[in-house]
């Protein structure tokens, strides 16, 4: 290697480097943060009874039905889960679209699971 091919590479190593660190930087904004939730199913009620993430978050829920069996609901993200009396689930999803959405149980058990409502909110 001659004196001057050095520097060349030196500074085209440089380049290749901090083009990388940047690729890498952007990746991981565009990716969000991991959010985990603990969301319990009990008495006709979710607690917490909202939920909120940013956008492009991954969104992490443990989900216990304490009492009886419950479901969690989400339409706009196309999530039903069901958690059979003294159970947990857990699932895991991509908050890709901002807006305010309703969580609910879907069950029909009893009348009174349709009353179980929550709000998920992506900012």
């Amino acid at each position: 290697m001659t004196l001057f091919q050095r520097p060349r590479l030196l500074i085209a190593f440089a380049t290749f480097a901090i083009a990388v660190a940047a690729l890498t930087t952007v990746a991981a904004r565009t990716q969000g943060q991991v959010r985990e939730f603990s969301v319990v199913g009990r008495d006709f009620a979710f607690s917490p009874a909202a939920i909120e993430v940013q956008r492009d978050d991954l969104v992490k829920i443990s989900f216990a039905a304490a009492d009886i069996a419950h479901s969690f609901t989400v339409d706009e993200y196309r999530i039903a889960k069901r958690a059979g009396a003294g159970q947990t689930v857990v699932f895991e999803f991509r908050a890709d679209r901002a807006g305010s959405f309703s969580f609910y149980c879907n069950l029909t058990q009893d009348d009174r699971c349709r009353q179980m409502r929550g709000r998920l909110v992506v900012r």
